[in-house]
Formats: structure tokens, C-alpha cells, sequence
């Protein structure tokens, strides 16, 4: 079995974290990952504080294995979010859009273990200075917000950096990636895109087959001239954001009022108009089956694959 630090401090079985994918990452893709023996996630950001008070709850039903919840810090809720996750005995946080500093004191005196998601080597430092106990690596093949150094340049630089451990992100679908990722460094591996096709997993059946469908080139980047970039699958909707994109007499504030709401949208209706996020290895995703089957596949995978290196030496 993969030896890892962040299995002993977080008391799961595999080194792999399902993706708190917004608006997808609830209590029944959580509780199925967690129950595999991964770490599973729930969202913050899914219809307000109370609907994620909720689904924690109903995780705590699902399974008694430890799972997490992701925090988006620019959420307006963010503050709330950080407050309720105390009140509910959450042990462990991942966080992304903005630096967590302001909440970390509270949820060290409640015992809470901070993992931060970073795009570099200096947003990693400050992670590991103000406490955090491990940083999640995620390169720009991810699906959702990206950064610009891509997986295989930024994982092993923050490894190189860091005392605490790295998860690697971004990239990894199948055992190949994920062996890949723990030579590089990672302690651990975080997987989004695959688990869309989870059993588990209550996107609409549109977004999911969205993902069977797609092929290597089927994700494009947008939001790079405002600030946020996204990557998503290519849609009537992606590809009309990125024609107002390079479009100079359109508005910054017409571009985000066209996309507000999209990625509900899509997970929930399946609607065309929709904003389908999905990583550049959703060419990958073949299949639907249980989230058990899709965690084993990767760590055992990558297990067999990496006893099997020294064929390689002459």
C-alpha cells in the first residue's frame, strides 16, 4: 500500500480527496468517497449556508469515516460558512479563491485541519506560515478556476518547497496520472472530473453525458480578461462567454451577468446554457460506476504501476 503522511493525519485509508466541485460535491458523492476510503468533500457553495449545514448532516448519516468540506473564500457566504463549520464539528477544510488567514485561528482552537488549494510555490509558503497542515498543488488542466502553471512544473516545486505535505491536482484521471503525481512528490492526489461519472454523483444526467462524450480537445479556458479563469467544456455557452470576451465594445459587467448562475445550471437542469466544468482529462472518463470502484482504480492502480518502475532499469 501507498505510504503517506496525510493518510495518519487525516485518518483515511487511500491518499486521494474527491474535488469539492460547486454545486456537485454534496453528501452523497462525499459520503461514497469517504466510505471507499478517500476523502470526500462537500461544497460550500450549494443554494446557501443552511443547505450546507445540511448536507453535512446528512454525510454524518451517510458514513463514519472523516470527510471535509471545501470553502470558495470570495463566496459572500464565506464568513457564515467558516462560522457553521464549527458549530457542526467539521475536522477538516479545504479552501480556495483567497487566503484563509483571518479564519485559521478559530479553526485551529476547533481542532479544524486546514488545506489549502494553491497555484504557486510563494501562495504555498504563506499557507504553510500561517499553518495550514498540508497545501493541495492544482495545475491549470484542472476543471473550474485555474492558474497558470500546469501540474507537472508546479507540483514538484512546491513539494521542493514545503515541509508539510503537497496534494497533487489537476490532470489526474486514471492510475497512470495518479502514479505520475506521487513521483513527483504528492503525498496525496486530488481527482475532480472522474468522480462526475460516479454512481454517486446527482449531476444532471446532461452534464454527465457531456462528460462521456468529450474527447482531448473538448475544454476551453474563459474568464482570463476578467480575473477568473475557468476552464469548462466547449458549449454553446463557453463559446458565446469567449466571443463577449474578445469583443471590446462588450462590458466586463455584461460578461458576468451572462455567466451568473450558469454552472447551477448546468448541474441542476442540464440546461444547454449551462456552464459544464470539467478538467482537460474528461477525454479520459469512459463510464459510469461506483465512486469504490473509481478510488480503487486509481491508488491500486498506481500501486501496481509504481512496484512495476524497475522495469525501466536496465
Amino acid at each position: 500500500m501507498i505510504k503517506s503522511r496525510i493518510c495518519e493525519i487525516l485518518g483515511i485509508k487511500y491518499p486521494i480527496f474527491q474535488g469539492g466541485m460547486a454545486w456537485i460535491a454534496d453528501a452523497s458523492l462525499a459520503s461514497a468517497v469517504s466510505n471507499a476510503g478517500g476523502l470526500g468533500l462537500i461544497s460550500s457553495i450549494n443554494a446557501g449556508t443552511e443547505a450546507v449545514r445540511n448536507e453535512i448532516r446528512k454525510c454524518k448519516e451517510l458514513t463514519d469515516k472523516p470527510f471535509g468540506v471545501n470553502i470558495m473564500l470570495q463566496a459572500p457566504n464565506a464568513g457564515e460558512i467558516a462560522q457553521m463549520v464549527i458549530e457542526e464539528g467539521v475536522k477538516i477544510l479545504t479552501t480556495g479563491a483567497g487566503s484563509p488567514a483571518q479564519y485559521m485561528e478559530s479553526w485551529q482552537a476547533a481542532g479544524i485541519k486546514v488545506i489549502p488549494v494553491v497555484a504557486s510555490v510563494a501562495l504555498a509558503l504563506k499557507m504553510q506560515s500561517i499553518g495550514a497542515t498540508a497545501v493541495i498543488a492544482e495545475g491549470a488542466e484542472s476543471g473550474g478556476h485555474v492558474g497558470e502553471l500546469h501540474t507537472m512544473a508546479l507540483l514538484p516545486q512546491v513539494v521542493d518547497a514545503l515541509d508539510i505535505p503537497v496534494i497533487g491536482a489537476g490532470g489526474i484521471c486514471d492510475a497512470r496520472g495518479a502514479a505520475a503525481a506521487f513521483i513527483l512528490g504528492a503525498d496525496a492526489i486530488q481527482v475532480g472530473t472522474r468522480f462526475l461519472a460516479a454512481e454517486e454523483c446527482t449531476a444532471h444526467e446532461n452534464y454527465k453525458e457531456k462528460i462521456l462524450k468529450a474527447t482531448d480537445i473538448s475544454t476551453i479556458v474563459t474568464g482570463k480578461t476578467l480575473g477568473h479563469p475557468v476552464r469548462s467544456l466547449k458549449t454553446p455557452f463557453s463559446k458565446t462567454f469567449a466571443k463577449m470576451e474578445s469583443d471590446p465594445s462588450v462590458k466586463p459587467e455584461e460578461i458576468l451577468s451572462f455567466g451568473t448562475g450558469a454552472l447551477r445550471k448546468a448541474v441542476k437542469e442540464g440546461d444547454v446554457n449551462g456552464s459544464y466544468m470539467a478538467g482537460e482529462v474528461a477525454g479520459m472518463v469512459k463510464k459510469i460506476e461506483p465512486a469504490k470502484d473509481i478510488v480503487e482504480d486509481l491508488i491500486l492502480g498506481a500501486e501496481n504501476l509504481l512496484r512495476g518502475t524497475d522495469k525501466f532499469l536496465a
